[in-house]
């Protein structure tokens, strides 16, 4: 009689077999747009809302890039599996209040969701306090919604240059474009913001749309139930 192993066990799970087919879809993504190496493009797992038994099966897949939308929400899921994997990589995508700016600091590696001179100002201080220069991403409101975060298109150029000129580590840009619309063009305006401002990284392609976002340069896509599957609520 066979006898499983873990990594056998690990590797025949229906998240597994999620995250192999999304990494499939990526590297196909990467050469449909001429893109050479997949590996330019990360894949965030995004895991808001996921109960303890679907991180754990993300882990054991190999994956170790995660994305969060609320701070309290991660400070639970995520301190104590991060002593047992020093390897992993935490990104807040969701907004941030300024009042748990330092909490943030402490647990993401990049905050995404930079969209406010406030909240630039609290991310300055609160890492000088600490000792670092926060790595961040400037979220652009690609589509003028006014119930979604994301500084304007007309205001971002001046966020950008305040949050360098605070100390910030401005690493790129994310947006989400607005339901029910072609993403293309969002994801060509970030691009494009991008090159204008000497930017590498572009955070933007979530389940629906990612290989659409990798067509416009995207180097990190956002993933949620194409991974782990619809949720209720």
């Amino acid at each position: 009689m066979a006898i499983s192993s873990p990594l056998t066990e690990a590797s025949s799970s229906p998240i597994a077999a999620r995250f192999a087919a999304v990494r499939a879809d990526i590297e196909a993504a990467c050469r449909a747009a001429g893109r050479g190496d997949p590996g330019d493009v990360t894949l965030t797992a995004v895991t808001k809302t996921q109960p303890p038994e679907a991180i754990d099966a993300a882990l054991a897949a190999g994956q170790r890039v995660f994305g969060e939308n609320r701070v309290q929400e991660a400070l639970a899921r995520w301190t104590d599996r991060r002593a047992d994997h020093p390897d992993l990589h935490l990104r807040l995508i969701g907004p941030l209040q300024t009042n748990k700016v330092r909490e943030a600091l402490q647990l993401f590696n990049v905050i995404e969701t930079l969209d406010r001179p406030k909240l630039a100002q609290a991310l300055a201080t609160v890492g000088q306090a600490l000792g670092v220069a926060p790595r961040v991403l400037v979220q652009v409101n690609t589509g003028a919604e006014p119930q979604k975060a994301g500084v304007a298109i007309t205001q971002a150029p001046a966020l950008i240059e305040q949050a360098r000129a605070l100390g910030l580590t401005v690493e790129g840009l994310m947006c989400i474009p607005p339901a029910g619309e072609d993403p293309a063009p969002h994801f060509a305006l970030l691009a494009q913001m991008a090159r204008e401002h000497g930017l590498d990284i572009l955070s933007m392609g979530m389940s629906g749309d990612y290989p659409a976002a990798i067509a416009a340069g995207a180097t990190h896509v956002r993933v949620g139930s194409a991974l782990f599957g619809q949720r209720d609520g």
